[in-house]
């Protein structure tokens, strides 16, 4: 870890997270992020920690264990901590400081994170790596951002971490939900047909939400990403109310 200082650790055990699939695990729900869902992947140049987990031992010494947190002398940043929004921000600074890896988030919530280092943001768009992308979907909050991992040399993982600009309704279904805390429904519709252009045709194979997952019913992964987003009438959604207390 990067501090012995006992005062940083965590006092909760928790559990470790979830194996879904090949180089992804899926965190236990956290009451620090609203019950949202985060999300650590192995891509091809760095393990990207999507959204922060509870702060829990558990968690914490799953991550401290990881192999591939720097290489050699040039201190080249082989795990990422990437937020996609503020409601995943969690307890984003005792982790960052107690395994000391870089922070990316989207400039307009870069000033929530007082204290965090080193903390890096971007604008529209980002690339981090040969097959990961970020891209700036306002919506669910300011600085909301999805992240696009895509094949390198036509294998690997072709798939989206969209944070709360969808969320699950029901199984293996997901959508944008305009709630009481949503920044700008309208924004949010906006930046789902932003994506859909933004993707490749046929992109992605799967969605990873950073909400909560209990309306999926069993599997963590929406399939059929690609058929899930452009099946979303987004003139209809503009409508509705907004849901929740």
């Amino acid at each position: 870890m990067a501090t012995a200082d006992a005062s940083l650790l965590p006092s909760e055990e928790g559990r470790p997270p979830l194996r879904v699939g090949p180089g992804l695990w899926l965190f236990a729900p956290s009451r620090e992020s609203q019950g949202g869902s985060a999300w650590l992947l192995e891509a091809a140049g760095a393990d990207l920690l999507i959204d922060c987990p509870a702060f829990t031992r558990a968690n914490l010494r799953f991550l401290a264990d990881r192999p591939r947190h720097r290489t050699g002398e040039s201190q080249e940043a082989r795990a990422w901590i990437l937020l996609t929004g503020r409601d995943g921000h969690g307890r984003c600074r005792r982790l960052q400081q107690a395994l000391g890896w870089p922070v990316l988030v989207q400039e307009q919530e870069a000033y929530l994170l007082p204290g965090v280092t080193p903390l890096h943001s971007f604008a529209s768009e980002h690339r981090l790596g040969a097959d990961v992308r970020m891209l700036w979907t306002p919506g669910p909050s300011p600085g909301a951002c999805v992240v696009h991992v895509s094949p390198v040399g036509g294998a690997g993982q072709d798939g989206l971490f969209c944070g709360r600009l969808l969320v699950p309704v029901a199984p293996a279904r997901v959508s944008p939900l305009r709630q009481r805390g949503t920044f700008h429904w309208g924004r949010q519709l906006r930046s789902v047909e932003r994506l859909r252009q933004w993707l490749p045709a046929g992109s992605p194979d799967w969605i990873a939400s950073g909400a909560g997952l209990g309306a999926l019913r069993g599997p963590k992964l929406v399939e059929q990403g690609a058929a899930q987003l452009w099946g979303l009438d987004l003139e209809a959604l503009a409508l509705r109310q907004p849901a929740g207390p």
